[in-house]
């Protein structure tokens, strides 16, 4: 989940939470009212993912999946999930109607709370969903809460997030978010893994991210992903690594907002598929899938 404002092209949230929703924008999950059709869809999208996960997606994910029993039939009940991720790091899931504005957003996660939407995709829309449902926020981001690493820095993101839009430095922010919490790779010792609930969430991007000689695969540096594009309607240009998850942490307690702003403010960004000086290059990405995708949009 991210709120509408770290989503760009999307129109901006109302002011106040919709019909139905508390002051804090939650919802009541309502689980026994999910269909039969809707918990099979959720069993559809899992096994696509299920043989692609114990060599592609990070051990401490696989790990946040089996202990909180998001590995079996059905769409989740947040209660029950929320009694064993309360017990491993003190966060919980709530459900809300969609997305949030990004103050909520950042507020929640400082109270250690993640936001989750409440719908689930139809089957048409298996491939692409342009705004993040159940599956995505349940099964790609709630996983990895369950490391504690994992939890420190998803709380120290929320209490950044309040101070970037004081100093106006949201979209710095977003490709922070972007590029670790969605679309973030970690090395391990048998190879690179998916730790981004974007990646692990999509079939086609779990192939992608690790295989297609495409995208770069670049070591990850917090100023280089401050500085850089990202796109919402495609596979990543570039992936940034990180070696550890404590480098997560690290990296958010080091944002120093106001130095940085005014840092970053005479320094130009960089585009999708550009390698930078300094760069600790893993893989030289081809951007052949980028080009091609070029060439078709503009025949």
């Amino acid at each position: 989940m991210q709120p509408a404002e770290l989503r760009p092209g999307r129109p901006h949230l109302r002011a106040t939470p919709p019909s139905g929703a508390r002051g804090d924008w939650t919802i009541d999950q309502a689980w026994s009212t999910y269909t039969a059709d809707e918990h099979a869809t959720w069993d559809l999208l899992f096994a696509r993912q299920k043989p692609l996960l114990a060599e592609r997606v990070a051990r401490p994910f696989l790990r946040g999946l089996e202990l909180l029993g998001l590995d079996r039939p059905g769409i989740p009940d947040f209660h029950a999930v929320n009694e064993k991720l309360m017990a491993a790091t003190g966060w919980q899931v709530v459900a809300v109607p969609g997305l949030v504005p990004e103050d909520v957003f950042f507020e929640h996660l400082a109270q250690r709370r993640f936001v989750a939407a409440r719908f689930l995709r139809r089957r048409e829309q298996l491939d692409y969903l342009q705004e993040p449902d159940v599956f995505h926020d349940a099964f790609g981001h709630v996983p990895m809460l369950a490391d504690a690493r994992y939890a420190d820095f998803m709380e120290a993101f929320g209490w950044g997030g309040r101070r970037a839009l004081e100093l106006g430095m949201l979209e710095r922010l977003a490709r922070l978010y972007w590029y670790t919490v969605e679309f973030g790779l970690l090395r391990e010792p048998e190879g690179l893994r998916i730790y981004g609930a974007g990646i692990v969430s999509s079939h086609a991007e779990s192939l992608f991210a690790l295989s297609d000689p495409s995208p770069n695969r670049v070591l990850f540096d917090l100023e280089r992903v401050l500085r850089t594009c990202y796109r919402i309607d495609d596979y990543q240009q570039t992936y940034f690594v990180i070696d550890d998850l404590e480098a997560l942490l690290r990296a958010t307690l080091r944002l120093d907002f106001r130095p940085l702003v005014e840092k970053l403010a005479t320094q130009p960004d960089f585009a999708l598929d550009e390698l930078a000086e300094g760069d600790v290059v893993l893989h030289r990405g081809t951007q052949a899938w980028a080009r091609g995708r070029t060439l078709l949009r503009a025949a």
